[in-house]
């Protein structure tokens, strides 16, 4: 198994600096988020907010040298489960749209995602965003120190599979720092009292891709998009935090 880091106190608030930018980013983009805007639009604004506070986007050039991924935001509509890039797509109502922020900032990495409504959503849709949103939640709330990596995937997979949502299991929460990911690999499925064991200074990112039909995913032709197999929406929620002694700390609240 390859080492997980734990992370310095010094290394901490350097990561809740970079996590508020993150945080703060998504702030900026809600009031934007409505029908008629474009992906790229998003992107646009997203990006001139994160270089303005001296950061730099962390998936701006991510990833292999001849398919590098060109934006700024990863911007997931409807079917799309994760890595949509932000294109002339207009938002229309009834949409939901999952966008994922990584930044570098001060020499560290902070990641999350947050789906969004857009206008008046079918109750189906809404049911399976606030469910994806609850799942977040039950995984983080098992994290502390001694608890394992698979009672987090257990508690988002007891949720959302016991509402008869599928949980896409191809791509996972990550270790982060100074890279944007490190060790350990965070599955959103799993068996209590399995896997890694946490402990005080790990820094990972917990994030739930819940679907509303079946959990199978594809991968498009411009190696980055994935949507649902079925075509039905996806929504994903994501947070980076910190395991300290008493439990965990989230750095991108």
């Amino acid at each position: 198994m390859s080492r997980v880091s734990l992370k310095s106190a010094r290394e901490i608030e350097a990561m809740r600096r970079a996590g508020a930018l993150v945080a703060e980013t998504f702030r900026v983009l809600g009031p934007f988020v409505k029908p008629g805007v474009t992906l790229a639009e998003l992107d646009r604004i997203a990006e001139e907010h994160i270089r303005k506070a001296g950061a730099v986007p962390a998936y701006l050039g991510y990833g292999p040298r001849n398919n590098p991924f060109p934006a700024t935001i990863c911007a997931s509509v409807n079917e799309v489960i994760c890595h949509g890039i932000p294109d002339g797509r207009v938002l229309l109502d009834g949409d939901i749209i999952g966008v994922d922020i990584g930044v570098l900032m001060g020499g560290v990495y902070g990641d999350a995602c947050f789906t969004y409504t857009v206008g008046n959503v079918a109750p189906e849709v809404q049911a399976l965003v606030d469910t994806t949103r609850e799942s977040l939640n039950a995984g983080l709330e098992v994290v502390r120190p001694n608890a394992r990596t698979g009672d987090i995937g257990h508690a988002i997979q007891t949720l959302a599979e016991g509402r008869g949502y599928g949980v896409v299991r191809e791509y996972t929460g990550h270790g982060i720092g100074k890279r944007l990911h490190e060790e350990p690999t965070i599955y959103h499925h799993g068996a209590r009292y399995t896997g890694l064991k946490l402990q005080p200074g790990m820094v990972f990112t917990i994030e739930p891709m819940i679907n509303l039909g079946r959990p199978e995913t594809r991968l498009l032709a411009d190696g980055w998009t994935v949507i649902t197999a079925d075509k039905q929406p996806s929504a994903q929620f994501e947070h980076t935090l910190v395991v300290t002694a008493k439990g965990h700390e989230i750095l991108t609240l």
